[in-house]
Formats: structure tokens, sequence, C-alpha cells
């Protein structure tokens, strides 16, 4: 996984519009505590309470504090949100950024957490943390892609315990399998829902 991640050529960063805000989120492969489990990643259902996106699937991250690198913000997120501090020897790789409705642009950051890392999820943001294994996300049927009349672009859609969870973070999940199957997927083309456009 170091391996494929490592060698993975993200797109050019070119200037981002001026309406995206930066942002950064934490794909964190967690060692499995049994050995039959398998290698995770970790993906949190928000708190309700929050002002925005309240309720939807997500991996860990937000917003990119001032003079603040995609790795730094996506290290700070993890501990705010989960209670888990990893540092920068723990990074795999970065994937291609991904621009979303709601007027971000996110980077993804792929992380390793030894087995037994503890977690400590901050209620305020996190309402479940779930770890969804390596074997879910290979499977041929987890990912499909339907149309909308509000866009040209595919909606893509990860099937999770009888659920859909939609782009940006079904995208950006999808990516990181392609990058560990060996293929160069693009993804800042696939479309969200119209729920999460604002």
């Amino acid at each position: 996984m170091a391996e494929r991640c490592a060698a993975f050529a993200r797109l050019p960063a070119g200037e981002p519009a001026p309406a995206l805000k930066r942002a950064a989120v934490a794909i964190v492969l967690v060692e499995p505590n049994d050995a039959p489990r398998g290698t995770a990643l970790l993906l949190t259902l928000r708190a309700a309470e929050l002002r925005a996106h309240r309720g939807q699937w997500a991996l860990p991250g937000g917003r990119c504090d001032e003079g603040e690198t995609s790795i730094e913000a996506s290290l700070r997120e993890l501990d705010e949100e989960l209670g888990l501090r990893l540092g920068s020897p723990d990074v795999l790789g970065l994937l291609d950024d991904y621009p979303t409705r709601s007027g971000y642009l996110i980077t993804p950051v792929v992380l390793w957490a030894a087995a037994g890392a503890a977690l400590s999820p901050n209620p305020a943001e996190v309402a479940s943390v779930h770890r969804i294994g390596l074997a879910d996300i290979e499977r041929p049927e987890a990912f499909d892609f339907v149309a909308i009349p509000e866009s040209t672009r595919r909606v893509i859609r990860f099937r999770h315990a009888g659920q859909f969870i939609h782009a940006p973070t079904a995208a950006l999940i999808y990516q990181f399998r392609e990058v560990l199957a060996g293929r160069d997927t693009r993804v800042a083309e696939l479309e969200q829902p119209v729920f999460a456009w604002k």
C-alpha cells in the first residue's frame, strides 16, 4: 500500500478558483487488532448539530487554517475529530484535489495508524466512527454511477451497510481503491448529489 501511494502521480496543482476554500481530509488506514478482519479505513458520520453537512458520511477533515499545509490540516483535524494523533512519518501519500459544489478544494491525505491506535471521537463533530474494510471497497459492486437531470456529470455512490455514501467522500475512496489496484483514475469530474451542493 505504501509503495502504491508513494508511486501515485497526482494531477499538477493549478491555481484554485478564488471562490474555493482549501480543505484536507484523512484517509486513515488502521491495522487490524485481529488479522482475519484485515486493514480498514476510518469513516465518520457527522454530528447532527453541525452547521454544514450534518448527518452525512465523511472522512475526517476540514478547512485548512491560514498558512497550514494539507498534511498539517489533516493531522490537526484527525486529532480534533477522533483524538487520533499521527505525524508526518505516518503519511503514505496524497491523492488528487477534489473541488466540491459547496466551495472547497479538498486534498486527501493517506495515513497509516498502527494496530491498537486509540480513538476518542469528539461528540460535537462526530456521531459515530466506522471501520470500512479494504475488501469492502474492492468489491466490483461497491461503487456505481448514476445520472441526474441537474448535471451532465455522473454521480458516484459507494454502497455501505445498505446505504449510499456520495461524493466527495465516495469519489475520494474510489480513487484510493484505484490507487491500490495500480490504476491512475481521476475523479474530479465525478458529481455530487444535489443535496451536497450547498
